[in-house]
């Protein structure tokens, strides 16, 4: 198969790059040659926002292409039209954000499927984004399949979610883990993930897919529990009610990566329906295996792991840590 990977250095491309060489395809990535690029593939340079930058696409064809862009919309409309009759299938890597959330509304009594409300199509920030892409990407005109992923872990991760809890737990000594240790959470990892596009553009699936574990899949004390093992065994997790937590004023999500408290926010975010996705062939790796292998990537960096210069960075400050902690 030939796969065109529009990205392919970073996070979800560079986990499709490397599954499809590793299955034996013709692999073509297309970026701006910042990163280093995944051995076998072949490489196209060039910047999707600047005049003439999509030069290095004008010619070729391709039977599958997977496109992970979350910024300007044009940039996907610009490439979906230029590849329009030259590939056999788009995926647009997408997100679970874009389902219209209203923290006023009582808790919906069913998982978010596929043909939940949206956000509008104005509106600003990451999820605006997002569902501008998915709109952007008709313009290919063929086959279109929208990957709405959840939260995508594993190896390269660049948004530092869990490789930062990793070494929060390598540094050891009495730590904030936020309860309750049951809370589930819903995740993907990016290789998985990988598997699903490629497996559904061979198999010409299109529309909106929610591609992320199911409901329960792991939970917070799983996660931590177990990364803490993998890591030395280091820290002595204090487990802390949400209710005192968000009263000292730590964000979730952004101060203690993964973690949202129990509510509707949970739910929207945790509760999702994947049934349509499974049906088409996501199967998610056990937890421990991409908690294991992510530690086993940031084991093997000279440095700390790169992050994306356009996500806020995430973590607790040690001093409210060790304050909450008292």
């Amino acid at each position: 198969m030939r796969i065109l990977v529009l990205g392919g250095g970073g996070f979800v491309g560079r986990a499709v790059a490397e599954l499809g060489v590793a299955r034996g395809d013709d692999v073509t990535v297309f970026h701006r040659g910042r990163r280093d690029p995944v051995a076998g593939t072949r490489v196209l340079t060039g910047d999707r926002l600047a005049p003439g930058g999509l030069a290095a696409l004008r010619d070729g064809t391709w039977d599958v292409v997977v496109d992970t862009w979350s910024a300007d919309a044009a940039a996907v409309r610009d490439a979906a039209a230029l590849l329009r009759g030259r590939a056999g299938h788009f995926s647009y890597v997408s997100s679970r954000s874009v389902y219209h959330y209203d923290e006023t509304a009582p808790p919906s009594p069913v998982p978010v499927a596929e043909d939940a409300p949206v956000v509008a199509g104005d509106v600003p920030g990451y999820a605006g984004d997002k569902l501008r892409g998915e709109r952007a990407a008709e313009a290919f005109g063929g086959p279109l399949l929208l990957a709405r992923a959840g939260l995508i872990v594993g190896p390269h991760e660049d948004i530092g979610r869990l490789p930062w809890w990793l070494n929060r737990l390598r540094r050891g000594g009495p730590t904030l883990a936020p309860g309750p240790r049951t809370l589930p959470v819903q995740w993907v990892d990016a290789r998985d993930l990988a598997a699903f596009l490629l497996d559904a553009g061979a198999a010409g699936h299109t529309g909106a897919f929610n591609v992320v574990s199911e409901p329960g899949f792991t939970t917070i004390g799983e996660i931590l529990d177990t990364g803490n093992e993998i890591t030395g065994g280091r820290a002595d997790l204090r487990w802390l009610a949400p209710e005192r937590i968000l009263a000292a004023g730590v964000r979730q999500w952004t101060d203690l990566p993964i973690w949202l408290a129990p509510g509707p926010l949970h739910g929207f975010l945790h509760d999702g329906d994947v049934s349509r996705a499974i049906a088409a062939g996501l199967r998610c790796r056990p937890a421990r295996e991409t908690i294991a292998d992510t530690w086993a990537w940031l084991r093997s960096l000279p440095g700390d792991a790169p992050v994306r210069p356009d996500r806020p960075p995430v973590g607790l400050d040690p001093e409210v840590e060790a304050k909450l902690l008292a």
